[in-house]
């Protein structure tokens, strides 16, 4: 359903600005926009999930250490 609305513009500073109305508030506080024609789209910024953020990295040269080579045994407690 596409809905609109006349807005107004204004300055800030250096920069144009313009108020968005409350229905349609993005979630969080951060959004892109980008030109498209002569049309500018405001979006919502996607938060890139913990494996879409994993599969960006470089696997490790490196052999992980032995984090166990250290450890002394368990002793009993008694509670």
């Amino acid at each position: 359903m596409n809905q609109e609305r006349h807005v107004k513009l204004f300055r800030n500073g250096r920069n144009q600005a313009v108020r968005i109305p409350v229905e349609f508030e993005l979630p969080g506080d951060e959004a892109v926009m980008r030109r498209e024609g002569s049309r500018l789209v405001i979006e919502p910024l996607r938060k890139l999930s913990l494996l879409a953020v994993l599969e960006t990295l470089s696997p490790l040269d490196e052999p992980f250490p032995d984090v166990d080579e250290d450890l002394s045994l368990p002793r009993e407690i008694e509670l």
